[in-house]
């Protein structure tokens, strides 16, 4: 892999500051690559998966990444643009402004449960920055990965875009690289390990993680019409999303209407689970097991286990399309309550006063979302500014992600950094500070041999600085 770093360094010094043109033919390329390799994706991804429906990947990975790159060349220009910043008086007639430049060559480390959108999404950014790249997708979509590295290579020349398939010890291997930006889409733990092996290059990092995101029902919610966002949300790629609803938060006197109302809600998306075209599988067996112990932990520690599927002998496990199960009477000690599900896995817990639902988010770890349903306007400012999260829905899930316009990141354990739209662009980029001296300046005036008037002047700079 370091040859292959190399060639991207060298074509970035060659060309450090590539123009709009420029910019624009790649991100046309990228659009390209995926009109032509839309469909063979999608088999791969379905494939990789065991199921996954083609409809679903075109809504939750293409077309968010045909909406991204739009708007990259629909903005590229202003986005480009230096930017005028205001000059301290005391240097009056120089002037000062910021120069948007490419860092260089960009990692773009992608997950596996939204392999093109989160492989291809950073990328836009940074193409339209001005940066090359180096992509290691995952290898738990092999079939994916190995299309996306045809596809790229037919598009981009090595020198601009590359992709490095291979299992952990390649993606430990090529986190170690001394990029110019690192960004990792991934679990907490491992983006714990990818910012100490970016850290012994001081490779700045964009680290999207995840963690446990909160929906918090409130009093004056509907609870129909939020059981039915909640359950689109969850049960989107049978609830292997990093934004997808981790646990809901619902009045202790509503708890049971809200459970019968979510019931009904994912009936309705989804008739059946199992054998269900629509419905994502579980990717691995080993992400399968890990769920049903999740559940299995919370049962015997006495939670009570809502099953949308009566269980049989060898549930889902020839597709590994496990059904939703919702979880009541959870415990903070309950593995289901310490990990993120990252499955169709969902505890309701219930609370009797809004503070006590706010101090039960604070409790935890900053979440990558929050979502809150409810028509108190009041309540809706409270939640905003009493909580901490990466992004916020408000009466939805998952759309945050979707607004081009609005930055996508974490805090705190759920990561750090942002991208799409100009945040993108602006994350891999670097604004460098400019100013330009003017030929009428006084710089002299306080430069040695000190008169003895220079307290006086000093005394006057520092009133107008």
């Amino acid at each position: 892999m370091p040859p292959l770093l190399e060639r991207l360094r060298r074509a970035h010094r060659a060309d450090m500051l590539p123009t709009r043109a420029q910019r624009l033919e790649r991100l046309r390329r990228l659009e390209q690559l995926l009109d032509r390799h839309a469909e063979a994706f999608a088999a791969a991804i379905g494939d990789d998966f065991g199921n996954r429906s083609p409809v679903e990947i075109r809504i939750t990975e293409t077309m968010l990444l045909k909406a991204a790159i739009r708007q990259a060349r629909g903005h590229l220009g202003r986005w480009m643009k230096p930017r005028r910043v205001p000059t301290s008086p005391a240097f009056w007639p120089g002037r000062s402004w910021l120069l948007p430049q490419p860092l260089g060559v960009v990692g773009i480390v992608s997950p596996w449960n939204y392999p093109l959108q989160l492989a291809l999404g950073p990328l836009v950014g940074a193409l339209a920055a001005g940066n090359r790249a180096m992509i290691k997708p995952s290898e738990l979509t092999p079939r994916f990965s190995a299309a996306l590295q045809a596809a790229v290579a037919e598009h981009f020349a090595p020198d601009e875009v590359t992709v490095v398939t291979g299992d952990a010890a390649t993606g430990r291997a090529f986190v170690a690289l001394p990029f110019d930006h690192l960004v990792f889409t991934g679990s907490t733990a491992v983006g714990r390990e990818v910012a100490q092996a970016a850290a012994k290059n001081l490779t700045p990092v964009t680290l999207e993680l995840g963690g446990k995101s909160p929906a918090i029902v409130d009093a004056s919610a509907r609870l129909a019409k939020a059981a039915e966002r909640i359950a689109f949300g969850k049960l989107v790629n049978a609830g292997q999303t990093c934004i997808a609803p981790d646990y809901v938060l619902v009045p202790r006197a509503q708890r049971e209407r809200f459970v019968a109302a979510l019931r009904s809600a994912m009936g309705r998306l989804y008739p059946s689970f199992r054998a269900n075209p629509d419905y994502t599988s579980i990717v691995s067996e080993r992400h399968f097991r890990r769920l049903r112990e999740l559940v299995d932990d919370a049962r015997e520690r006495g939670a009570t286990v809502i099953e949308l599927e009566a269980p049989g002998e060898g549930i889902g496990r020839a597709s590994r399309q496990l059904p939703p199960t919702l979880l009541l009477d959870v415990e903070p000690a309950m593995r289901v309550m310490q990990e993120e599900i990252f499955g169709p896995v969902l505890p309701i817990v219930g609370y009797d006063t809004l503070d006590d639902a706010i101090a039960y988010v604070n409790d935890r770890d900053r979440p990558l979302a929050l979502y809150w349903f409810g028509s108190d306007a009041a309540a809706r400012r409270k939640v905003l500014a009493q909580t901490i999260s990466g992004g916020v829905s408000l009466n939805e899930t998952l759309l945050h992600v979707a607004q081009e316009g609005l930055p996508f990141g974490g805090v705190g354990a759920s990561g750090m950094g942002a991208y799409h739209g100009e945040a993108g662009f602006r994350q891999f980029s670097k604004d460098k500070p400019v100013f330009e001296q003017s030929a009428l300046a006084a710089t002299g005036l306080i430069a040695p041999p000190y008169k003895p008037s220079i307290g006086r002047l000093l005394d006057w700079i520092g009133r107008i600085a």
